[in-house]
């Protein structure tokens, strides 16, 4: 096994329809701009209620694990 060194950084994602959704938007985000995303953990989970009560979206937080080029 390598000796992998692994730095962590925080994103946030939202989305309308479900947490999962949001977790995709940001890990999708994040792979865009970050090389060898390894690991993600879900942080945080909160969301905005809309009008008449109903949830208007879901917004989480994910760490993401990347690992350093040697």
């Amino acid at each position: 096994m390598s000796d992998h060194v692994y730095p962590v950084t925080e994103v946030y994602g939202s989305s309308p329809n479900s947490v999962d959704e949001a977790i995709r938007n940001a890990v999708a985000a994040a792979a865009q701009s970050i090389r060898n995303l390894e690991w993600f953990e879900v942080t945080q989970i909160r969301g905005h209620v809309g009008e008449g009560g109903q949830v208007g979206h879901f917004q989480v937080g994910v760490k993401l694990g990347f690992r350093l080029d040697r």
